[in-house]
C-alpha cells in the first residue's frame, strides 16, 4: 500500500469526527443494523497492540439475566458514588444520567486477557499494563468507527468490575476494561454533557511541560 496524502477536506472532516465523538448516555431504542455493527467491530482488528498480542475479549451482553445483573451492578455503584458527595454537588450528581443501560439496544463488555500467549510477551515484560492500554486503543478506534456511522457509544465506569466478571462468567485472567452501551443517540453535540450541565469544564489548552 502506497503512502496516502489526505486532502484539507478530509482533515476537516476527521477533525469534526473527533469533536462529535461524545460519551453518549441518551439513546433511542431503534435497533442497530448487524452489518453496520460488524463493520464497526472490525476496527478492533485494525488497532495496534503491544507485541501484536490482540488481548481484547468482547462479550455481547444480550440475555435479560446478564443485562439485569449489569444494571443492578451500576445502580448499586451509582448509589455508593452519590453518597460520597454532599450539598449542591450531590444534588447535581443525582440529576446526571450516567448510563444508557435501560435504552441502548447493543451492550458490550470488553475485557483484557492479561495472560494471553499471543505476542509472546514482547513489550509487556517490563510494562504488562500495555496489554490493557492496547485494549483501550482498540476501543477508541471502535468509538470513532461508530460515530462515523452516526452511532453513539457510552462508557459505563460506575461498576464493580469483579462482580460483573463473575456475573458474565468470564475466565479468571480477564480484566474488565469497560462496559459499553451503543445505539442511535438522541442528539449530537460537540460539547460534553458534563460540561453543558456545569459538572466540569474542559481545559482551554493542552498542558505540556519541558524537561
Amino acid at each position: 500500500m502506497r503512502d496516502q496524502t489526505f486532502s484539507d477536506e478530509f482533515r476537516a472532516q476527521f477533525n469534526l469526527l473527533l469533536r462529535l465523538r461524545r460519551d453518549v448516555r441518551r439513546f433511542r431504542t431503534d435497533p442497530v443494523d448487524e452489518t453496520v455493527l460488524a463493520r464497526c467491530l472490525d476496527s478492533f482488528r485494525l488497532a495496534p497492540s503491544v507485541g501484536l498480542s490482540e488481548p481484547w475479549r468482547v462479550i455481547r451482553v444480550e440475555s435479560k439475566t446478564a443485562r439485569d445483573a449489569a444494571l443492578k451492578n451500576f445502580q448499586t455503584a451509582n448509589a455508593q458514588a452519590l453518597a460520597g458527595y454532599s450539598g449542591e454537588q450531590a444534588q447535581l450528581y443525582s440529576r446526571l444520567k450516567l448510563s444508557g443501560m435501560q435504552e441502548a439496544p447493543v451492550q458490550l463488555a470488553v475485557f483484557c486477557d492479561d495472560t494471553t500467549g499471543k505476542g509472546r510477551g514482547l513489550g509487556a515484560a517490563t510494562m504488562p499494563e500495555m496489554r490493557r492500554y492496547s485494549v483501550v486503543t482498540a476501543i477508541t478506534l471502535f468509538w470513532l468507527a461508530l460515530r462515523a456511522e452516526g452511532l453513539g457509544l457510552g462508557w459505563v465506569s460506575i461498576l464493580d468490575p469483579e462482580q460483573l466478571a463473575r456475573d458474565l462468567e468470564v475466565p479468571d485472567d480477564w480484566r474488565l476494561i469497560g462496559y459499553f452501551c451503543l445505539g442511535w443517540p438522541e442528539e449530537v453535540s460537540d460539547i460534553p454533557e458534563l460540561e453543558r450541565v456545569g459538572w466540569e469544564a474542559r481545559l482551554p489548552e493542552l498542558p505540556i511541560e519541558t524537561r
